[in-house]
C-alpha cells in the first residue's frame, strides 16, 4: 500500500445538500442561525458556570467541558460549509480534509466520553451520596476530563493517519457538507479494508463502552430512585439527571441514525441530512436542555444577561 504522499489528487469536492442555486441562500441562513445559536448558547453556559461559585461542582464542571466540546465540534464543519456557499466553491484541499477528519473525530469522541463521565457523576451522586465529595474531588474530575481528551486524541490521530496511507486516483466528490471519514475511505482506489476494520472497531469499542457505562449507571440510578419512599424525593433525584438523559438520547439516537443511513446503499444524501441532527442540532439544543429546568443555571444566566430566563 502506497503512502498518502503518492496520491494523485490535491483536493476534494464537498457536494453538500443541493446544487440548486435558489436553495443556497436558504441553506446558508439556516446553518448560520443554528451555528450562532450553538456558539452563543454554549458560551453563555460556560460563562454561567465559571462566574457563579454555587456552580463550581463536578456536575457543572463536566457540563462546561461538554459545552466547550460542542462549540469546537460544530466549528469543525459548519464555518467551512458556510464559506463554500458564500464563495460558491465546493473545493477543500487534501490537507484540509484530513485536518477536518482529525478534529471531527477528536471532538465527537470527546463528547462521547464526557457524556459517559457525566453519567458516572450522576451515579455516584444518587447511589452513593455520602461518598460523593470524596469520590468526585476536583483532582479526580480533572483526571477524568484529561483521560477523555487523551483517548479521543489517540483515536482521531490513528484514524487520520490511516487515511493518509490511502491513494485517490481521480477527482472525488463527497456527498456531504464536510469530510466524513467513512465516505472519504470508500472513495479510495487503494485497499481500504484495514481502515474499515479500524473504524468499526473504534466505534464499537469506544462508543459501545461509553454507552454500556451510561446504561449501567442509569440502571443503578433508576433502582436507587425506586427505593426512595417519598414522591418528592423521587422527583428531586430524577430531576438532577433528566437533562443529561435527554442529551444522551439525542446524541446516541442521532448517531445511530447516521450510522444506519451510511451503511445503507445509495444513501449518501440521507446520511448528510441525518448528520445535520448529529453535528448541528444536538449541540445547539444542549444549552436549552440543561438550562430550561435548572434553577441554578437560570439564576446564573439571569445575573449575566440581566433579564429572566425561561
Amino acid at each position: 500500500m502506497e503512502p498518502g504522499n503518492d496520491t494523485e489528487i490535491s483536493e476534494f469536492y464537498l457536494l453538500g445538500f443541493s446544487e440548486k442555486p435558489e436553495l443556497q441562500p436558504l441553506i446558508f441562513g439556516l446553518f448560520l442561525s443554528m451555528y450562532l445559536i450553538t456558539v452563543f448558547g454554549n458560551l453563555l453556559l460556560i460563562l454561567a458556570v465559571s462566574s457563579d461559585s454555587h456552580l463550581h461542582t463536578p456536575m457543572y464542571f463536566f457540563l462546561a467541558n461538554l459545552s466547550f466540546a460542542d462549540i469546537c465540534f460544530t466549528s469543525t464543519t459548519v464555518p467551512k460549509m458556510l464559506w463554500h456557499i458564500q464563495t460558491q466553491s465546493q473545493v477543500i484541499t487534501y490537507e484540509g480534509c484530513i485536518t477536518q477528519i482529525y478534529f471531527f473525530l477528536l471532538f465527537i469522541g470527546l463528547d462521547n466520553f464526557l457524556l459517559a463521565v457525566m453519567a458516572c457523576d450522576r451515579f455516584v451522586a444518587i447511589c452513593h451520596p455520602l461518598h460523593y465529595m470524596v469520590m468526585m474531588k476536583p483532582s479526580y474530575c480533572m483526571l477524568l476530563v484529561l483521560m477523555s481528551w487523551m483517548m479521543s486524541a489517540l483515536n482521531s490521530l490513528s484514524q487520520s493517519l490511516m487515511v493518509l496511507w490511502l491513494s485517490f486516483c481521480r477527482e472525488v466528490g463527497i456527498s456531504h457538507f464536510f469530510c466524513e471519514i467513512n465516505q472519504v475511505v470508500q472513495l479510495a482506489c487503494s485497499e481500504n479494508f484495514l481502515n474499515d476494520m479500524v473504524m468499526h472497531f473504534a466505534a464499537g469499542l469506544l462508543g459501545g463502552a461509553s454507552l454500556a457505562g451510561i446504561l449501567y449507571s442509569y440502571s443503578k440510578i433508576i433502582s436507587s430512585i425506586c427505593g426512595i419512599s417519598s414522591a418528592q424525593g423521587k422527583y428531586k433525584a430524577f430531576s438532577t439527571c433528566s437533562s443529561h438523559l435527554l442529551v444522551v438520547s439525542l446524541f446516541y439516537c442521532t448517531g445511530l441514525g447516521v450510522y444506519l443511513s451510511s451503511a445503507a446503499p445509495q444513501s449518501s444524501h440521507a446520511s448528510a441530512v441525518a448528520s445535520v441532527m448529529y453535528t448541528v442540532v444536538t449541540p445547539m439544543l444542549n444549552p436549552f436542555i440543561y438550562s430550561l429546568r435548572n434553577r441554578d443555571i437560570k439564576g446564573a444566566l439571569k445575573r449575566i444577561v440581566g433579564v429572566p430566563v425561561m
